[in-house]
């Protein structure tokens, strides 16, 4: 008899990278339950309880000797201290530009990551940029000018989530660690000073925890596992997809975030955001046309067809 479908690898992982993009597209909803608790609380009790989470799941893998012998890296040790100040940078913009009713404007930063990764790729690493490629970056760079002309301020929540998370992504590049053993040891770098913090804010008396009610408390101490477990599950669907598939399956999350802001929390999106965002939706396409497409870089002599 064969097995079923949803047994193969290719299944277990579009179901694993479906249940990480779902949970980090919907974490507006767990987000905004906290808005009574300060963001900077928040990121430090999420270190804390996510070292917590990734401790146990390193135990249970057998993965503790990998972190073990990263810590004889000096070099290696530095650039994940690095990835880890811009991840907390990262989780600080999101959850503070949540809770003060800028989810559409998180949305963008998440659109842009991608074309940001190419940016990172063309001019850090020296990779070669084809010309659909440019034309995205082109496109993507009027939308975030017309936003700033017509509101008068520059989209800092989206263009600094971009940055943390492209910046985060070029770490992990550079990393030799895996995915859950690098994670374990970001969260282990930062978590003294999480926990410094929250002792400080026990004994002055401004901590969340037992000034809350119970289920904000139950949600403060669950943010370990909610981080967790989409890191998880999308380890799982690297695993046994291909990264162009994750890349376009990725947009799943910008798109929720957007759905939210808009139909759920009902924030403003103006006829002057609407062509912001529209340009950014078309660099993105022309980007997904690029990525799907055999391309030649620019300075071939060979002409696109």
């Amino acid at each position: 008899m064969s097995s079923l479908p949803v047994a193969s690898p290719s299944w277990r992982g579009l179901i694993a990278a479906l249940g990480a993009f779902l949970c980090w597209g919907l974490f507006p909803l767990y987000w905004k339950h906290l808005a009574t608790v300060d963001a900077f609380e928040v990121i430090a009790h999420r270190h804390v309880w996510s070292l917590v989470t990734v401790a146990g799941l390193l135990i249970w893998k057998g993965g503790a000797r990998e972190v073990l012998a990263a810590l004889r890296q000096p070099a290696l040790v530095g650039r994940t201290l690095g990835a880890g100040v811009l991840l907390t940078g990262n989780w600080l913009i999101f959850v503070w530009g949540v809770n003060h009713g800028h989810v559409i404007e998180c949305s963008l930063g998440y659109f842009l990551v991608p074309l940001a990764n190419v940016c990172l790729g063309r001019f850090v690493l020296g990779e070669a940029l084809s010309v659909r490629q440019g034309w995205a970056l082109a496109l993507a760079a009027a939308g975030v000018a017309v936003m700033v002309v017509e509101a008068g301020r520059v989209p800092w929540i989206g263009l600094g989530l971009v940055a943390t998370w492209a910046g985060y992504s070029l770490m992990k590049k550079r990393s030799t660690l895996a995915a859950l053993p690098g994670f374990a040891l970001e969260t282990a770098l930062l978590a003294p000073v999480a926990l410094g913090y929250l002792g400080w804010l026990g004994v002055s008396g401004r901590g969340a925890l037992g000034h809350v009610d119970v289920g904000v408390t139950a949600l403060v101490l669950a943010s370990g596992v909610v981080t967790a477990l989409p890191l998880v599950m999308f380890a799982e669907a690297a695993r046994h997809l291909r990264l162009t598939t994750l890349g376009l399956l990725q947009y799943i999350v910008p798109f929720l975030h957007f759905f939210l802001g808009w139909v759920v929390f009902h924030e403003p999106f103006a006829a002057d955001r609407a062509a912001a965002f529209a340009l950014i939706w078309i660099g993105l396409g022309v980007y997904v046309y690029d990525v799907l497409l055999p391309v030649r870089p620019l300075g071939s002599t060979s002409r696109l067809k």
